[in-house]
């Protein structure tokens, strides 16, 4: 991602493989202390201190990884969050002070990947970061992707992450990709919300499993699926989730 450069500042070692971090919140001093420990990590950090900044930097920079505060002067972390969606699929950790539970549902819910409430640990973050660059974001990097699902009116092209549904081009986001070709990979089989981590979110991923419910909820209101008398994706109460049967 982003253009490629050239050589670090600490013994000329090639940064082409080095991730790209922004940092974004008004607080300087958890800024510069976010920003000490992903350089420590081998990050290339930039930071912006609003929304709007913090927008116009991740579409030129194009990063890996976006750590977004929620309460930002001028437009939120949420409404941040939308817009950079709009254009990226940067991993988002969203930053926040607040503990309500509907606070998380719709940070989630906007596109962010995680969530953490202050105060955290810098290495803790540093830590979830890694564990979601961990996770394939390329179509095609592994020979066994290179398929298509079919099931009944749906179709899942999953070397040009392509999803037709009776003909027409759905729109999804990497993570409701991932949640699909993870159901679909394996239709009769019904998954945990663990399992779907797991292979969504990756083995290294922590954090609260209702981050699944959230993105199943997009991604089945982006089929038109109706959880109550389900097309695409059922329930099965206590377990998890499962493609549903086709005709």
């Amino acid at each position: 991602m982003g253009l490629p450069r050239e050589e670090s500042s600490t013994g000329g070692r090639d940064r082409r493989a080095r991730s790209r971090a922004l940092v974004v919140d008004d607080e300087r001093p958890l800024v510069e202390l976010m920003t000490s420990y992903l350089e420590r990590e081998g990050f290339d950090v930039d930071s912006a201190a609003n929304g709007e900044s913090a927008v116009s930097l991740a579409r030129e920079l194009d990063p890996d990884v976006i750590v977004l505060d929620l309460m930002l002067p001028g437009i939120d972390g949420i409404e941040a969050c939308r817009q950079i969606r709009a254009f990226s699929d940067a991993y988002i950790v969203m930053l926040t002070a607040r503990v309500e539970e509907t606070d998380k549902i719709v940070g989630l819910s906007t596109g962010a990947d995680d969530y953490v409430t202050k105060p955290f640990s810098p290495a803790e973050l540093v830590a979830r970061v890694r564990a979601m660059l961990r996770r394939p974001r390329s179509a095609g990097a592994r020979a066994e992707e290179q398929d298509v699902h079919r099931l009944g009116p749906l179709t899942i092209d999953v070397a040009a992450r392509e999803v037709e549904l009776d003909g027409e081009s759905i729109q999804l986001t990497r993570l409701e990709f991932e949640l699909l070709k993870a159901l679909s990979e394996n239709p009769r089989l019904v998954l945990s919300r663990r399992q779907l981590l797991e292979r969504v979110w990756g083995p290294s991923w922590f954090g609260d499993e209702h981050v699944v419910d959230v993105h199943v909820a997009k991604l089945r209101k982006k089929l038109g699926d109706n959880p109550g008398s389900p097309r695409m994706i059922r329930t099965v109460r206590g377990v998890g989730y499962a493609m549903a049967a086709q005709e």
